[in-house]
């Protein structure tokens, strides 16, 4: 088990220029096209905001916005369904590149099985919906620190929802023996550990429908690939595909990538620092999607080596970043809002802007990943 680090990070930082010159086999995006068959699949906006884009002095700064994703309000979805998408499809012989919803729906009957996670909020929501479209059953785990409101919203999706009054992280433990423990039962969870990697990576799988339709998106506006993409982190399976992404292209474009974390459970920012992947104790934050005390394991060898940058928030920081969203009509979580806070705790930095080396017209894409009521 690793070490529980218990300071917090402040204001932490952390530059690794050996990530520029690693590369990985660009990620599949087959996901893409079952995720067109969901109901309300639309293509997620991407805002421009020439107000950042002036004051980093960079070319381009848009938002990603995932504040309505599926009906929900949080990218979560994407890897939610991808993974349920895979284990079903794949348990009846269906061929991944053809799996959609209606034939998912026509076999799920045959074979029904429990799915059960661990949530903070976004995850556990999206796998009840991934539940309810399929008529499977579904067991969520969630832990004490969880609001009330966001508890509430995923008993909404018809889920049955048990509260431990532990930690996300023994939230998870809960929810993995639960599984083991029930017939037909199986875990779908958006973290990995030895002996368990395939369906998170099958998660990460499913949020390269996000970065592909941004690839999309920037052609149209006549841009490149991006320079930067900063992007919030709790475990790092979101991050994880960002890197994929990033380190997988075909062209030798540099992709900045910044993972942004609360002071407060900057578990990949200490694991980084410390070289092997560690705990840390976390407590309550405005950034509850966030609220993470240990990195995937599967996501861990991708960030080691392929991130460029890791930067901790405060909760004041996430806050402020929410009202300056508002203003430049994006509606955010804290969560989502914590790509603009480490954005802007770097960007605003000459020090550490000087360290990212961004060119002058460099494109910035800041990845908002929940909308204000995501998590609930």
């Amino acid at each position: 088990m690793a070490d529980v680090m218990t300071t917090p990070w402040t204001d932490g930082w952390l530059l690794r220029p050996s990530a520029r010159s690693w590369r990985c086999p660009s990620p599949s995006t087959a996901a893409r096209a079952f995720h067109a068959s969901l109901p309300g699949y639309a293509v997620t906006a991407l805002v421009d905001v020439p107000a950042l884009a002036g004051r980093w002095a960079v070319g381009t700064v848009l938002v990603k916005n995932e504040s309505s994703r599926l009906g929900l309000s949080a990218f979560k979805v994407l890897g939610a369904s991808w993974a349920v998408a895979r284990l079903v499809g794949e348990g009846a012989g269906l061929d991944v590149k053809g799996l959609r919803l209606d034939r998912l729906r026509a076999v799920a009957g045959q074979a029904p099985v429990t799915l059960v996670t661990a949530t903070d909020g976004n995850h556990g929501r999206a796998l009840a919906r991934v539940g309810s479209w399929l008529g499977l059953p579904v067991e969520v785990v969630v832990p004490a620190v969880i609001s009330r409101r966001a508890e509430t919203a995923i008993a909404a999706e018809g889920p049955r929802v048990t509260r431990i009054a532990g930690s996300y992280d023994e939230a998870v433990g809960a929810a993995a023996e639960l599984a083991d423990r029930m017939p037909s039962a199986v875990l779908v969870q958006d973290t990995g550990w030895d002996g368990y990697e395939v369906v998170p990576g099958w998660i990460a799988e499913g949020y390269q429908t996000l970065l592909s339709e941004l690839d999309d998106q920037l052609a149209d506006r006549g841009l490149g690939g991006p320079d930067m993409i900063a992007v919030p982190v709790g475990v790092g399976s979101l991050a994880q595909a960002v890197v994929a992404y990033a380190r997988g292209r075909s062209d030798d474009a540099w992709v900045r990538v910044l993972a942004c974390e609360p002071d407060t459970a900057a578990c990949v920012l200490a694991s980084l620092s410390a070289g092997d992947p560690v705990s840390v104790a976390t407590g309550a934050t405005v950034m509850a999607g966030l609220n993470c005390g240990t990195p995937s394991s599967l996501a861990w060898p991708v960030l080691r080596d392929g991130l460029d940058a890791a930067v901790a928030v405060s909760d004041d920081a996430a806050i402020t970043a929410v009202a300056a969203l508002a203003d430049y009509g994006v509606q955010a979580g804290a969560s989502g809002a914590a790509a603009l806070a480490g954005a802007t705790a770097c960007l605003d930095d000459p020090a550490r802007r000087a360290e990212l080396d961004l060119p002058n017209d460099a494109v910035v894409v800041l990845l908002n990943t929940e909308g204000p009521n995501g998590g609930a």
